[in-house]
């Protein structure tokens, strides 16, 4: 039976370089690399329906030649050194190398993150995330909670507004064609 990528985790003493980090083997987790070690991060199928339903918004809404939408496989590297994985990120072509998306991680965050947060987050890592996405290039962070069916949207690692949901969401000038209400972004049929 192989072994976990947690199990081979917990043995570890040292921190994980960059290159081990992509031979962990595939246990169905999601991992992101944060202060060298192999983090796991909550996941779940309705979070994964919103993320696609919510990706596919926006790129209805963002012309292909203006920039990439990508899900939750892609992975950011933070001027930290962390790698991030946001559940839906945008990403302007040109800040990309020759406008395109790289074949490994892309050195930076994507313009817009956004993140779906599970009930049991820790409060000071999602923060730490928002500030990770700033200090390496983000225009804007979004962290949507379908518990309470709001959006943190983050303009700054410090200028949020909490969204209910009846309120309008919108790209800013980011995504200036992208709008839909809060409760939109949490109905699943």
């Amino acid at each position: 039976m192989p072994m976990r990528a947690s199990t081979l985790l917990s043995k570890r003493k040292r921190k994980l370089t960059e290159a081990e980090f992509l031979r962990l083997p595939d246990d169905g987790c999601k991992y992101e690399l944060v202060d060298g070690e192999a983090k796991g991060v909550p996941t779940a199928h309705d979070h994964a329906v919103i993320g696609m339903r919510l990706g596919a918004r926006i790129l209805g809404c963002a012309s292909s030649r203006r920039g990439y939408v990508a899900g939750s496989q892609a992975g950011f590297r933070m001027l930290s050194g962390n790698i991030r994985s946001p559940d839906v990120a945008f990403t302007l072509k040109e800040r990309l190398p020759d406008g395109k998306p790289s074949k490994g991680f892309e050195d930076g965050a994507p313009d817009l993150a956004v993140e779906i947060v599970s009930p049991n987050e820790d409060a000071a890592d999602l923060l730490r995330k928002v500030g990770e996405y700033f200090a390496s290039g983000a225009q804007q962070v979004w962290l949507l909670f379908p518990e309470t069916r709001t959006v943190n949207l983050y303009t700054s690692p410090f200028t949020v507004r909490t969204l209910q949901p009846d309120d309008e969401l919108t790209g800013g000038d980011l995504l200036p064609d992208f709008r839909c209400t809060v409760r939109e972004l949490f109905e699943i049929d």
